[in-house]
Formats: structure tokens, C-alpha cells, sequence
């Protein structure tokens, strides 16, 4: 008698079947399904929800008189302030002035905060070199820098483009040398291994291995820009948000000062999100929780 002949199953019959030990497992079909223990599916618009519950709630509490218009003006005489602000030309003068500085700024201290973590990140001796006075620049507050530049810049805007680039550039380097001390050493084996030079290496393996953490400090970089543009715009500034509301102080104009601080966090929120933008498509290769 014959013996049958016992062949393998096709791929077409095992995709998708489980096996008889693992059934709980999950086996991939080529389509997705949820995930228990993720995030769940993304929420249109999510990152606008939080934002409209604060106003929604600004505005309940002013309209039921629970936040005294001497503290805290109601959102409508905000919005009133800023349609007359605009039409006489301060708003939108002063938030040019405004943009200017933040992002002349934002892109020194990006670019600088990258180059060095590359130093740092790529050679013990440029970590050696680098890491140490980047730390202390950590430690010292913003506020503190501030007499000595106005004694060795003066008060133009030399000075604020420095503080504030000193500033930001150290999110971007933290985060971005983190995340090349994290690159895995078996890419680093196989660019040896395929001959690539040190530009090649850091063009097709340093860098992209970088991205995630440079744009967590992109993303924290960019908020800062702002903070740091409150203090020096207040330091013998003519133009700017800041330079608005320290005027508007002097005179007791709380709701410009409440239309500067609405100013800053529009442009804050749009920041932020114009970021994570760019980051999901340019690391729309990576497949993780938060996808």
C-alpha cells in the first residue's frame, strides 16, 4: 500500500489561522482591528476639544458671576478688545513684531540645538565638550541670563534673539541626543559593514534614528519661543504682544492683557499642532500606540 504523501499547508490556508497553542494571540490578516489596551481611535479635531471646554467654562463662570470681570473680564468684552485692537492696527502690528523675533529665534535655536546634539550624540570627545555647558544653560533660569546680555548685547533685539535661542535650542538637544544615544547598534554594525562613509551614516542612519526625539524637542522648543518672547518683549520693547500688555498694565487695561495672553496661546496651540503635523507624515513609517 501507498504511503500518502503528507504536504505542507499553503500560506493561503495558515494566514490568519491560530495556532492550536496560542488561539488568544492575535494573528494578523493584513486588515486592523482595535486594540483592547490601546489609546482607542483618534478623536477628530481632539486637540481643539480641551481648548473649547476652557472658554465654554470662562464663559459659564463669567455669565453666572462666579469670575469677577475685575479679575478676569468676560470672554465678550475679550473678543470686543481684540475686534477694536484690530481695526486701529495695534494687534495685528505688534503681533508681526512679535512673530518676527519668535521665529528668527526658533529657527537659530533649532538649528544650534541639532548641530550640537550631533556633535554630542556622535563622539565622546564632542559630548565631552558639549554636554557639560549645555546642562548648566539647563540649570540657569531664562530670567537670570537677562542682566548680563542687556550689559554685553544692550537692549535691542540682538539681545532678545539670543536669549530666546538660548533658550530653545535646549529642548531640542536634549531630546534629540537622547534619541541618538538610543540609535540600535546593529544599524551601526551594518553601515560598517556596507562601507558607508560618516556623512553617509549620519544622512541615512543617525538622522532618521533621530527624528522621534527631534521632534519631541521641536514640539517643546517651539512653546518655549513664546515664554521666552514674554520676558524680553517686556525689557524697553516698542513693538510686540508683550510690550502691549506691560503698556496696558501701566494703565490698568486688564482685558488687553487678557488679549495678550489669548495671543500667545493661539499661536502656542498653532505651533504645537503645525509640528505633529509635520511629524506624522514624515514619520509615517513608524507604527506606534499613538498612530
Amino acid at each position: 500500500m501507498a504511503t500518502p504523501l503528507i504536504t505542507p499547508p499553503t500560506a493561503a490556508a495558515t494566514i490568519g489561522a491560530a495556532h492550536p497553542d496560542f488561539g488568544h494571540l492575535e494573528h494578523r490578516t493584513g486588515t486592523e482591528r482595535a486594540r483592547r489596551l490601546g489609546p482607542g481611535k483618534a478623536i477628530p479635531a481632539s486637540l481643539a476639544i480641551g481648548p473649547v471646554i476652557l472658554v465654554l467654562a470662562w464663559l459659564a463662570g463669567s455669565h453666572f458671576g462666579f469670575l469677577d470681570a475685575r479679575t478676569l473680564p468676560h470672554p465678550l468684552v475679550v473678543l470686543d478688545t481684540i475686534g477694536e485692537l484690530w481695526s486701529d492696527g495695534r494687534l495685528p502690528t505688534n503681533i508681526v513684531a512679535s512673530l518676527r523675533l519668535a521665529s528668527i529665534s526658533l529657527v537659530i535655536g533649532v538649528v544650534l540645538g541639532l548641530l550640537l546634539a550631533l556633535v554630542a550624540g556622535l563622539s565622546r570627545v564632542g559630548e565631552s565638550l558639549v554636554d557639560g555647558p549645555v546642562q548648566i544653560k539647563r540649570a540657569v533660569p531664562t530670567l537670570a541670563i537677562i542682566p548680563l546680555a542687556i550689559m554685553w548685547f544692550g537692549i535691542g533685539d540682538t539681545m532678545k534673539i539670543i536669549i530666546i535661542s538660548t533658550s530653545v535650542f535646549i529642548p531640542v538637544y536634549i531630546n534629540t541626543h537622547a534619541q541618538l544615544r538610543g540609535v540600535d547598534t546593529r544599524h551601526v554594525e551594518l553601515a560598517e559593514t556596507v562601507g558607508l562613509s560618516r556623512w553617509q551614516f549620519i544622512r541615512e542612519v543617525a538622522l532618521p534614528g533621530a527624528l522621534p526625539g527631534f521632534f519631541t524637542g521641536l514640539r517643546l522648543a517651539v512653546t518655549i519661543s513664546w515664554t521666552a518672547l514674554v520676558v524680553v518683549e517686556q525689557v524697553n520693547a516698542t513693538s510686540g504682544i508683550g510690550y502691549l500688555m506691560n503698556q496696558a498694565r501701566l494703565y490698568g487695561q486688564l482685558e488687553i492683557v487678557v488679549v495678550g495672553l489669548v495671543v500667545y496661546a493661539v499661536f502656542g496651540l498653532a505651533g504645537d499642532y503645525t509640528v505633529r503635523v509635520i511629524e506624522r507624515r514624515v514619520l509615517s513609517w513608524r507604527r506606534a500606540l499613538g498612530n
